[in-house]
Formats: C-alpha cells, sequence, structure tokens
C-alpha cells in the first residue's frame, strides 16, 4: 500500500463459494484517519459492467430479448428514441450481443471516450449528441473496441425493455434475488458521498469528484462493498455448492468470446478457464476475479496510481495470499 500510496483496500475471497476470508485495510478517510471497515463501500468502476451483462442475460432467459436484436432505428429495441439526424452508417446493425462484447464499430474508451465527455449532459442528451457526432470506425462485429458507451446503452436497452430505472431493474433481476440488498449508483462530488461509501483519493493531479459518476450507471456507476461483489460471484461461477442464478447455457455465453476477441466475453475477460475484470477511475482501482481452481476473489481500492506495475500489484494480493496458503475460515463469512 504504501508503494503505490493506497489509502485504503477491501479484500474478500472465496473457497468452495465459501466466504473465507474478508479484512479492510489501511484508513478509509486520511483527514480525519478512519479506520477502514469490511463494511466501507467504493465505487466499483468498469466492475460494474457485469451487473449490467447478467441482467441482460435474464432478460434473454425471459424471453424478453434476443442478443442479435438491433438496438437502433425502426423495428429495433430503442427506435429512434435517441439522435436528431438520420443514423450514420451501420449503427442500425448494432445487436445487444456486439454491444456486451464491445464490438459494436465504435465509441472506445482509447480515444475521445464519450462517457467523459459533456460531463453536464444528462445520458440522453450524452447518446443524442454521439449518435449525431460520432460515426461508427469499423462495421459492426468486425472489430474489438473496449467501450464504456456500449455498455451505456445497455443501460437504456434495459430500461426499456422492464419499465424501470436501470438501478432498480438490476436490483430487481440480479440483486434481490441473490440477497444483495445495499449496492447503490454513486454521486459526483464529495457532498454526494453516500452511506458507508469511502473517500477517494486521485493521484498524478487527479479529481476523483470532477466526474459523472451517475451517468456512468451501467458501465461504471455502482458503490458497493467486497462482500457484495464476493456474494455475486458465487452466483454465476458455475460451482456447484451454491445454485447460479443463471442457467448453465446462458452462462457459457456470457463467458464466450467474439470472433473479434476471444478473450472477452459479455462484461468479462477470459482467461481459460478463470473470468475477471478490472476497473478504474481516478480515485478508483477494483478487481474481480472467478478462478478455475474454486477460488474466486475482489479486491477494491480508494485510489489508483500510475507507477509502473500497479495493476499487477493490485492482482498480486491474492496471489500472495494463495501461495502462503493461509488457513482459511472453516466456516462461511456470508452467514455472519
Amino acid at each position: 500500500m504504501t508503494t503505490y500510496d493506497v489509502p485504503a483496500v477491501s479484500v474478500a475471497i472465496t473457497k468452495g463459494e465459501k466466504l473465507v476470508y474478508l479484512k479492510a485495510y489501511g484508513v478509509s478517510n486520511k483527514s480525519k484517519g478512519t479506520k477502514a471497515v469490511i463494511s466501507d463501500r467504493y465505487r466499483l468502476a468498469s466492475c460494474s459492467k457485469q451487473f449490467t451483462a447478467v441482467a441482460i442475460m435474464k432478460l434473454l432467459e425471459q424471453g424478453k430479448i434476443k442478443l442479435s436484436d438491433k438496438v437502433f432505428g425502426d423495428g429495433a429495441i430503442l427506435g429512434k428514441t435517441y439522435g436528431t439526424k438520420a443514423y450514420g452508417l451501420h449503427i442500425t446493425d448494432i445487436t445487444v450481443d456486439q454491444l456486451l462484447h464491445h464490438t459494436s464499430g465504435g465509441w472506445g474508451n482509447e480515444t475521445d471516450d464519450p462517457m467523459f465527455s459533456n460531463p453536464t449532459m444528462t445520458t440522453a442528451q450524452l447518446i443524442t449528441w454521439t449518435l449525431d457526432n460520432r460515426p461508427l470506425d469499423h462495421v459492426p462485429g468486425t472489430n474489438y473496441d473496449y467501450s464504456n458507451f456500449g455498455y451505456c446503452i445497455l443501460g437504456r436497452v434495459i430500461e426499456k425493455i422492464t419499465g424501470q430505472a436501470y438501478a432498480e431493474a438490476v436490483k430487481t433481476l440480479v440483486l434481490t434475488p441473490i440477497g444483495i440488498t445495499d449496492m447503490t449508483i454513486g454521486g459526483n462530488t464529495l457532498a454526494d458521498k453516500q452511506a458507508k461509501e469511502v473517500t477517494y483519493y486521485g493521484q498524478s493531479g487527479e479529481d476523483p469528484y470532477a466526474y459523472n459518476i451517475t451517468r456512468m450507471d451501467a458501465h461504471g456507476g455502482w458503490v458497493a462493498t467486497a462482500a457484495d461483489l464476493a456474494r455475486f460471484l458465487v452466483y454465476i461461477d458455475k460451482f456447484p455448492v451454491r445454485p447460479d442464478i443463471l442457467t448453465s447455457a446462458s452462462l457459457t455465453t456470457m463467458y464466450t468470446g467474439s470472433t473479434a476477441n476471444a478473450g472477452y466475453g459479455c462484461g468479462w475477460a477470459i482467461a481459460g478457464d478463470s473470468y475477471f475484470h478490472q476497473g478504474s477511475l481516478p480515485g478508483t482501482a477494483t478487481e474481480q476475479a472467478r478462478l478455475g481452481n474454486g477460488f474466486n476473489f475482489v479486491i477494491l481500492t480508494n485510489t489508483r496510481s500510475f507507477k509502473a506495475n500497479f495493476d499487477f500489484a493490485l492482482d498480486q494480493i491474492f496471489w500472495k495470499a494463495y501461495a502462503k496458503n493461509p488457513t482459511w475460515a472453516t466456516g462461511d463469512l456470508f452467514l455472519k
């Protein structure tokens, strides 16, 4: 933590779908010296996308949506709700599946990510502006380009299909059935900090409170504890102890890559029989992983560092503990 100036970190580890390790380290508020505790809540950044993906898969199972459904244009899910001009080339070809796999053809986060532009616009205004002003770079389905904006659109798809606000729909479809009751969409400013939420600290001149986090709901807006994420993982991990919230067929679909990128499924990076994702925002670095060896782990912090090997060091928090083979709890901390 000292090497990378990390004020607080929260770690959760499951083994055999039991919560065997749950610890918090450091301080959640530096100026007050507030000790970090396991009930602290953190912005998840891109570890939010998986909740959107699972909600889409639930709608698929309910027969309310197909992955091949078109998103924009006449007869599509969102129709012509967004945009003031005729849609650009291939926009009406974009499918739900392509948004899930980041193969929609553009709007990537490497250059001029739409989600970090025009911060005063509402979600609807931003989508309209982007459709009007940002043409696709590729034919949908032919190229992988990680897109926060694509998952923002998926949030609107969920709203259209369910008739609920995005967060309420995810609670209904995903969170409530697996016993998660304390997850919310985060606020934007320090004054918006929610109950039990940590304070975020920028590095290298970054301001963690200068962004429209609320607008990032479906791709980066959730706030949760490490235990919340650990609980989420055990209900989608294909392990046999707890019944998964999705069918085996849906899980296989979710954890299968595209022809453009075999290493990224529907909201999940894929490495053999392990599935994982990291999240990063000013003041936030997160990771969640389902491992083929029967372990899952979650790591949440209230800063991010640009020093060399920070992401690797974050990942190693689990692997160092695993290598030491600590005496894991014999009970299940989920039950406490």
